[in-house]
Formats: C-alpha cells, sequence, structure tokens
C-alpha cells in the first residue's frame, strides 16, 4: 500500500486518530461494554488486515512461528490489555483525564529503558520524571490534597494507568522486535494472538449480561475504532517513523492530548479545569526535560 503524503501529515493524523479513540472510548461508555467493545474493535481490525497481510503472512510463516513466544507478549500487551483497560477507565473518568494520563507513557520507557536495560538517567532527565509524576498525581487527586491523604482515587484513572503502564511495557519491547517481519505480517499476528484471551474474556462479559444493541450509532463507532486508531494509524505510524525517525515522530503523541480536549469539548461536553491545565504543565514540562537532546549533542 503506497500513500503520498507528508509524513508530518501521517502523524497528525495518527494522534488525531488515536485521540478519537479516547473520546469515542467514553462516548459509548453507557451503550457498549468495554471488553465487548475492545473485542469487536480487533475483531473488525483483523478482517479488515487479512487482505493486505495473507500474503506477507505466508512469506513470514517461518519467523512468525520461531517468534511466537514475544508476538504472544506483544499481543497481550498492546491488544489484549490497553485498548481494554483504557475502555474500562473510560466508564468512570473523563476522556481528558484519559488523554492527560495518556501522554506520561514516553517518562515511563524512560524509566524501563533504566532500570531494565540499564540506560542512563541524567540528573535533568530525573527532574523531568519527578515533575511528569507530580502532574499525574495533580490530574488524579483533581489538585485536592484531601483526596491523596484519604486515597480517594478515582478508580478509571487506575484502570489508564494500568493501560498506561502496559503500553510503556509494549513500546519497550519493541527494541526485540524480530527482523525479517512485514509489518502487516506483525499487526496481523499480534491481533490475532490478542484476540485469544479477549473472547475469553468477551464470554465471560456476555455470560454477566454485558451486552450492546447493535444500532447505526454502536456500528459507525466500531467501525472507527477498528479503521481508524487501529488499522490506519498504524500504517500511517510505520510509514511516517521509516521517513523522519523515531525521536521527531514521538514528539506527535504529544498532540493527542489537544485533539482530545477539542473532541472532548466538543463531542461530549467536558470542560477543562484549572488542574487540567496545572497537571499537563507540569507533565509536557516533564516530558521536554526528559526527551529534549542537550546544546552540543545529536
Amino acid at each position: 500500500m503506497r500513500i503520498k503524503a507528508h509524513p508530518f501529515l501521517l502523524l497528525t493524523l495518527t494522534a488525531l486518530f488515536w485521540a478519537g479513540n479516547f473520546v469515542l472510548g467514553r462516548a459509548v461508555k453507557n451503550s457498549v461494554p468495554p471488553i465487548s467493545f475492545a473485542f469487536w474493535r480487533w475483531t473488525l481490525a483483523f478482517l479488515i488486515l487479512i487482505p493486505f497481510s495473507i500474503h506477507h503472512i505466508r512469506a513470514d510463516w517461518p519467523l512468525l512461528r520461531q517468534n511466537r513466544r514475544l508476538l504472544a507478549v506483544y499481543g497481550l500487551l498492546g491488544v489484549s490489555c490497553f485498548n481494554t483497560f483504557v475502555y474500562i477507565g473510560l466508564h468512570s473518568t473523563t476522556a481528558t483525564n484519559a488523554l492527560l494520563l495518556n501522554s506520561v507513557i514516553p517518562i515511563l520507557i524512560v524509566l524501563l529503558s533504566h532500570f531494565l536495560a540499564a540506560t542512563p538517567v541524567s540528573p535533568r532527565q530525573g527532574i523531568g520524571i519527578a515533575l511528569s509524576l507530580i502532574g499525574v498525581l495533580t490530574i488524579i487527586c483533581r489538585a485536592d490534597p484531601d483526596v491523596l491523604l484519604t486515597l480517594q482515587i478515582n478508580r478509571g484513572d487506575i484502570w489508564i494507568l494500568l493501560a498506561v503502564i502496559c503500553w510503556a511495557f509494549y513500546t519497550f519491547l519493541l527494541r526485540q522486535r524480530p527482523a525479517g517481519i512485514h509489518p502487516f505480517s506483525f499487526l496481523t499476528s499480534i491481533v490475532a494472538v490478542g484476540l485469544i484471551p479477549l473472547s475469553i474474556l468477551y464470554a465471560w462479559e456476555y455470560s454477566q449480561g454485558g451486552r450492546f444493541v447493535l444500532n447505526l450509532a454502536n456500528s459507525v463507532g466500531i467501525l472507527y475504532v477498528a479503521l481508524f486508531p487501529s488499522v490506519l494509524a498504524f500504517i500511517f505510524w510505520n510509514r511516517a517513523v521509516r521517513e523522519v525517525g523515531p525521536n521527531k515522530a514521538g514528539l506527535f503523541l504529544y498532540l493527542m492530548p489537544v485533539f482530545g480536549a477539542i473532541l472532548s469539548a466538543v463531542f461530549l461536553g467536558e470542560s477543562i479545569r484549572a488542574f487540567h491545565l496545572i497537571g499537563s504543565a507540569l507533565i509536557l514540562t516533564g516530558i521536554y526535560l526528559t526527551t529534549m537532546v542537550p546544546v552540543g549533542k545529536s
């Protein structure tokens, strides 16, 4: 599949699609159970991917079998857990909160690289990590010290943080991604693996009465998250990263809270409050300190 577009446009669209996933997950919270939403999202995404990936899967089959355990980890973290936890969390927290908490992922990746791969952390990065963590606590506690002291933390925010941890581990482990596997083979394989535990959870949720009506609004919502955040965003992301590199591409993820706040205000009627601005300022300052390149280095 050839895409003729500037990589910065593709990265901007990717951030927009992923932000829309959070907003839509919040919008359907009363009409679609979270595990059902995740299951049908990835099932439809798998069906969309198959025509484009079947040829590559056949060619890559020996490599896929050889690396099946690692692919299973990718599928569990990136497909089974991340979005499922996000959708569960969005039942009791706002899309704006979720997107702001999601922006701490780069900080967690730095920490994982330090503790698990012995990557050094400079004093500047340490300060940045501390500021970002304070920003996360500010959002979770609504800038109210009494919430922290009494541990009255929003359950949805905890689910979002669990999702963020899963995605940070997923991204960290991508350094071990086997060479030679085509991107379509990789994505289709981890989606297929991730659907296995999701199927079990979906059956449990269904047995507990978790049902949704297959109406036009819900169908359009599932089609959106299957096509745009799951398939097109992945294609755009990989194409752009090849052209501009991961460091520049990663900066575009910080557009997600911006797009999310706008979409949440327009479609969900959510308001931006002072603790959002304070927490996001701390998080972005921490991210800047953690990821900036010192003068004289490249």
